[in-house]
């Protein structure tokens, strides 16, 4: 009988067993491509445990969002060292953004993910953690030179908060030269919900946060062209 990897991992997570995580990664590229175990297995896996955590089942915590984050992350770096010529880490090579879940959110798995794939993908991320201000966020990226925010909620009453953020970004003048990235269960649950807070887009699981935040960065770029062709 083959073995289900997928489901091997997902119970290492569960008891906040990173190494035994590591070791179900390792045998399950004993016969298989390193390439192919975002798509094949860690995706999948993820997809799970954070459907588990978002409906609130057994096996999930702090404990074990946090070492999911963590396997996400050694993962990934295994991925960028094998794909480097020397097999040293590759360092950022794209610009800074933020991530962060906004003001009364304490939910850091989804968001820890993102940063993840983020970070392998090459970009300087900053990640801000839970509880953050609109006005934190809008002064970080101004800091920063960061052109796109990503902010995370769980739940209706928190996401309420993204249309803060939006608030702070228009009142700064910083419209469409900082876009807002948006994500958590109530944006998959209720996509319509990114537009009517203000939000420039999202993605529906973090292994698919880099395109979506290349696109925004690019529109961001995009918008300053046009304004900067338009000043006189």
């Amino acid at each position: 009988m083959d073995r289900n990897f997928s489901q091997e991992l997902l119970s290492a997570i569960e008891r906040a067993d990173r190494a035994g995580a590591a070791a179900v990664v390792e045998a399950w590229a004993l016969d298989r491509p390193f390439s192919q175990v975002v798509p094949e297995l860690l995706a999948p896996t993820l997809e799970a445990f954070g459907k588990r955590w978002a409906q609130g089942q057994g096996g999930v915590s702090l404990a074990t969002g946090y070492v999911a984050s963590k396997v996400a992350e050694d993962v990934l770096s295994r991925l960028l060292r094998a794909s480097s010529p020397d097999g040293a880490p590759i360092r950022s090579s794209k610009g800074p953004v933020l991530v962060g879940n906004v003001e009364d959110d304490f939910h850091p798995l989804g968001r820890k993910m993102v940063a993840a794939f983020l970070r392998a993908e090459g970009w300087e991320v900053h990640d801000l953690g839970v509880d953050v201000a609109s006005e934190q966020f809008v002064d970080k990226a101004e800091e920063t030179g960061a052109r796109v925010i990503g902010a995370s909620a769980m739940m209706y009453t928190t996401a309420k908060n993204v249309a803060r953020i939006r608030e702070e970004i228009d009142r700064r003048g910083l419209t469409g030269k900082l876009q807002l990235a948006v994500g958590g269960a109530v944006f998959k649950l209720r996509p319509e919900l990114v537009e009517t807070f203000g939000g420039d887009g999202t993605a529906t699981s973090a292994v698919e946060a880099p395109v979506l935040f290349e696109r925004l960065w690019q529109q961001a770029m995009a918008c300053e062209d046009t304004l900067g062709s338009a000043v006189p």
